[in-house]
C-alpha cells in the first residue's frame, strides 16, 4: 500500500472535531499495522493541530496561508514530502472555513496524480450541536452558506460527538451519513474500513459557489494564531496555565458581543502536554492530555483563536488576558487577521 497510499480528506466546519478523529483514526490503523500521516491546513502559522499531531508521533506536514484551494501546489509538495515516511495513508484536513474543495483540490489532484496517490471518499464532519446553532433564524446568513456548501460536496458525513448525546433530529438526504465519536472510538474502525474500502468514488459533487459570498464568510472570521513562552512567578500547572487564560479571552469575547467560533490551545511543559478547546462562548472546555500535571517553571503555550470580529478588537482581548498571567511572557508572536478572498489555484467547473 506504501506505494500508493491512501489520500484521505477529512473537512467539516470549525471545531467539528477534524484532527481529533484524524489522531483516533491513526491509532486505529497503528493496531491494524499500517502507518499514519497527515496534512494540517490554515492560513496562519503556529498551528495548535500540528503541534498535536507531532506530539501523538504521526509524522506530519502543513499547507499555511491559505486553504488547500489557493495552495494546491503546497498540498502536493507536503504529500510527496510525507511519501519518505512510507505511509499507507496520507489524512488531509482542509482549513475549518473552506469550501468548494471538490473542484479545487479533489479532481485536479485524481487528474494529476492518481499514480501518486490514491484518493479517499472525502469525508465531511457534522458537530449536531453546531448544526443547530448554524440552522437557527439568528445565524450569520454567510457563514450558514458556507456551512452548507461544506455538507453538499461531501462523498460521506460523519457526525461527531455521539457521545456528547447523540446526533440530534438531522437529515442529510441522498449523503451517506455515520456516527463517530473520536473520544470513545465509537465507529472509527468502519468508517476507515468505508473509506479505504476503494468502493466508493471520491469527489462525486462538483457545486456552483458564490465567491462573493464565501469570501464574505471567511471574512467576518479574525483569525489570530499566537505562541508564547509563559514563566510564572511560581511553578504551576498546565491547567492552571491555560485554564484562566482561557476563561479570560472567553469572557472579554462575550462581553465585547464577539462570537467565539472556535477556540483551541496548549500547554507543553515538562510535566505534560494539555490541550482545552470550546467552540463557542461560555462553554465548557473540552480538555485532552495531563489535566493532573504537576506544577512546572516554563509552559510553551499556543493558541488558535477564530471569532466572529474585528482582528484588532480580538488582537487586544488576547494580548491583554495573557499579559494579565502572574510572571513573565516572553518569545511572544501574534498574527491576527481576516483572510483574505479565496482565489483557488486550480478549478474543475462543475458539471452540468
Amino acid at each position: 500500500m506504501s506505494e500508493r497510499p491512501w489520500l484521505v480528506p477529512v473537512g467539516g466546519f470549525l471545531g467539528a472535531g477534524k484532527t481529533t478523529l484524524i489522531l483516533a483514526a491513526a491509532r486505529e490503523l497503528a493496531r491494524r499495522g499500517m502507518r499514519s500521516a497527515a496534512i494540517l491546513n490554515d492560513q496562519g502559522a503556529d498551528l495548535v493541530d500540528t503541534q498535536m499531531a507531532q506530539t501523538s508521533g504521526i509524522a506530519s506536514d502543513e499547507v499555511t496561508g491559505g486553504c488547500f484551494c489557493c495552495r494546491f501546489s503546497d498540498l502536493v509538495s507536503a504529500a510527496q514530502r510525507l511519501r519518505e515516511h512510507r505511509p499507507d495513508v496520507i489524512f488531509a484536513e482542509p482549513v475549518g472555513s473552506c469550501t468548494d474543495i471538490v473542484a479545487t483540490t479533489l479532481l485536479p489532484l485524481r487528474a494529476e496524480y492518481a499514480d501518486e496517490f490514491r484518493l479517499a471518499p472525502f469525508t465531511v464532519l457534522v458537530d449536531p450541536a453546531r448544526a443547530a446553532e448554524l440552522g437557527a433564524a439568528t445565524a450569520d446568513a454567510d457563514l450558514q452558506y458556507l456551512f452548507h456548501r461544506q455538507i453538499e460536496e461531501a462523498d460521506l458525513i460523519c457526525l461527531t460527538k455521539s457521545d456528547r448525546g447523540g446526533a440530534g433530529p438531522f437529515a442529510y438526504e441522498g449523503l451517506r451519513v455515520r456516527e463517530i465519536s473520536a473520544r470513545t472510538g465509537q465507529g472509527i474502525a468502519a468508517w476507515l474500513d468505508e473509506v479505504l474500502s476503494g468502493q466508493l468514488t471520491a469527489g462525486e459533487k462538483t457545486l456552483d459557489i458564490d465567491y462573493e459570498q464565501y469570501a464574505r464568510a471567511e471574512a467576518a472570521l479574525a483569525w489570530l494564531n499566537l505562541r508564547a513562552i509563559y514563566l510564572p512567578y511560581e511553578p504551576v500547572s498546565p491547567a492552571m496555565a491555560i485554564g484562566p487564560l482561557l476563561d479570560g479571552i472567553d469572557a472579554g469575547l462575550a462581553a465585547a458581543k464577539m462570537d467565539a467560533v472556535h477556540l483551541k490551545m496548549t500547554d507543553d511543559s515538562s510535566e505534560g502536554f494539555l490541550k482545552a478547546a470550546i467552540c463557542g462562548n461560555r462553554q465548557e472546555p473540552a480538555v485532552e492530555g495531563a489535566l493532573d500535571a504537576s506544577p512546572a517553571a516554563r509552559h510553551e503555550i499556543r493558541l488558535n483563536l477564530r471569532a466572529l470580529g474585528d482582528p484588532e478588537a480580538v488582537r487586544n482581548i488576547v494580548e491583554r488576558e495573557i499579559h494579565r498571567l502572574p510572571g513573565d511572557i516572553s518569545e511572544l508572536h501574534v498574527a491576527c487577521f481576516s483572510p483574505a478572498a479565496p482565489k483557488p489555484e486550480k478549478r474543475v467547473a462543475p458539471v452540468r
